[in-house]
């Protein structure tokens, strides 16, 4: 992207933000050619809070929603969650994830962020993993912001087939489907 005028950079960069709000100031910065300061200066004029802001208010939303987990048992941060629909998490890998030797993320940290994301997508008491078909499109480095988006693509009484997709920037990280059953608090079929 070359150089924009600033009323129009300050318009694309509420369109960007409105796509992504997870992008922080140095992408924005780098995306949009201009210093750092520049995009903050820009953010203020335009009221847009930095991004651990925009985060907070987007996680704070979507934990009040969840019925199927306790806000400790989802992996990764819930950033938006429309029941029965979509979701988003944020994952942050560090070294604590990873193996010591490499510092690449052991892949089970992955797939319990995917998981832990499909099973919050359902508006029941109780909501378990019957089966998933997972890939791993490559590795994970400590340091990589991993966002999640799960979308439900088809529901049938208590089954649910949802598809998460985890990516680090523009680059795909995971991939799989999730079939989700819902029970009620005894572990019932609802």
């Amino acid at each position: 992207m070359s150089r924009l005028p600033k009323k129009e950079r300050q318009s694309r960069l509420l369109e960007k933000i409105k796509e992504d709000p997870f992008l922080t100031d140095e992408i924005l910065a780098e995306k949009f050619k201009v210093s750092i300061q520049t995009i903050r200066l820009d953010r203020l004029e335009l009221g847009i809070p930095e991004v651990r802001q925009r985060t907070k208010n987007l996680a704070e939303k979507a934990y009040s929603q969840v019925r199927s987990l306790k806000s400790g048992e989802i992996i990764g941060e819930l950033l938006d969650l429309n029941l029965g629909h979509d979701a988003i998490s944020l994952l942050e890998a560090n070294s604590e994830m990873a193996l010591s030797n490499t510092g690449i993320v052991r892949g089970h940290f992955i797939f319990a962020q995917a998981n832990s994301l499909a099973v919050s997508l359902v508006d029941s008491e109780v909501a378990l993993t019957g089966a998933a078909n997972i890939r791993f499109h490559r590795s994970v480095k400590v340091g990589e912001r991993l966002i999640a988006k799960a979308r439900v693509r088809e529901k049938k009484t208590n089954r649910y087939i949802i598809d998460v997709e985890t990516r680090f920037e523009d680059e795909k990280i995971f991939s799989g489907e999730f079939i989700v059953f819902a029970l009620n608090a005894e572990g019932m079929e609802v």
